[in-house]
């Protein structure tokens, strides 16, 4: 019997990470984003797409797992000039990239400004309070007036008076110091408070790794503690398993068990503890939790992918029902561990 050839592993170009993922895509997704290209870009990723070599299964799945991390990040995504340079690089002539960096920059400088002035003072002055009055002063005479005052009133007095006349003292400050400024504000806020000014990447990166299994989902979040720890420590917060199930209140899970089909209760079950099980069938109505008991008393064997697919069925039910307000997802787990 032949074997199939083996891929040999190597390193990938930028532009061939492109064209990897959007082959992966298919005709509809991959069509949607070419449209938004010019012809420059067009002619150079085709190019590379037709002239790939063989990209190994784990080259693909590693590409894909590295978007998603870089997708949970955040930061990468929202006015990078590092990483946007870096993904440009191999796809563009350097002048070009040179140019699109420089005008990038420029626009980013400007509107952190705006987007920290859409922040709350409820935010801003707790990570104020934390600064040097000098500082603090600086980043007021650059936010709207309306923000700076509501900031302002919450400030001590004593605090508020120096920062006060440090504004009317201020000078012009470098570029070089007011760059450090604006990146410090733009990863703090864009980044790890990005739940306040309403971008929720959170929320969306938490989604996603709610529907990865257990191991996935510990890779990723491992990943981001090492890199970016508060982003993982809230992503930890939002996420729900299976076996966060049973830390539910009575009536939540009362609730949560009336809409579950019995068979893919039943087929979730498998294999769990014995505490999980009793914590499950006492919620059950009489007849329900029988029924459900003969079941797995029968032993009638099931697949791992079988069990995985009911749990994740019930957990993605529960977040339905959670996000509808019909059932309390709180679990009432500070510690923020998922449930081993």
């Amino acid at each position: 019997m032949n074997s199939a050839p083996m891929v040999r592993t190597r390193s990938m170009t930028p532009v061939e990470k492109v064209a990897t993922i959007i082959m992966t895509m298919g005709p509809g997704a991959a069509g949607t984003v070419m449209r938004h290209w010019d012809q420059n870009e067009l002619k150079t990723v085709t190019h590379a797409m037709a002239e790939l070599r063989p990209v190994s299964v784990t080259q693909v799945e590693d590409l894909v797992n590295e978007f998603l991390e870089q997708f949970g990040i955040g930061a990468n995504l929202v006015g990078d000039a590092t990483q946007v340079q870096k993904l440009l690089e191999g796809i563009l002539p350097p002048d070009q990239i040179r140019e699109i960096i420089a005008e990038m920059e420029g626009r980013v400088n400007q509107s952190i400004w705006d987007r920290i002035s859409a922040v709350s003072e409820g935010s801003l002055v707790p990570y104020l309070l934390n600064e040097h009055p000098q500082t603090t002063a600086l980043v007021l005479s650059k936010l709207h007036p309306a923000t700076s005052a509501k900031v302002m009133s919450e400030l001590p007095q004593d605090l508020r008076d120096g920062v006060a006349r440090r504004m009317l003292n201020c000078k012009a400050v470098v570029d070089d110091a007011l760059k450090l400024v604006e990146k410090a504000l733009h990863e703090d806020f864009t980044v790890n408070l990005s739940l306040n000014m309403g971008g929720d990447s959170h929320a969306r990166m938490a989604d996603i790794i709610n529907k990865m299994e257990r191991s996935q989902m510990e890779g990723v979040l491992d990943g981001l503690s090492n890199t970016h720890p508060k982003s993982a420590e809230i992503l930890r917060s939002l996420l729900f398993t299976f076996d966060d199930i049973v830390k539910l209140n009575p009536k939540s899970l009362t609730a949560l068990f009336d809409a579950i089909d019995n068979t893919d209760l039943v087929m979730a079950m498998k294999g769990t503890e014995a505490g999980f099980r009793t914590t499950v069938l006492s919620c059950l109505a009489s007849r329900t939790r029988r029924m459900v008991e003969q079941e797995l008393a029968s032993g009638e064997p099931a697949t791992q992918r079988e069990v995985n697919d009911a749990r994740r069925k019930i957990t993605d039910l529960a977040l339905a029902m959670g996000q509808r307000g019909e059932i309390d997802l709180s679990t009432g787990d500070e510690d923020g561990e998922l449930v081993q």
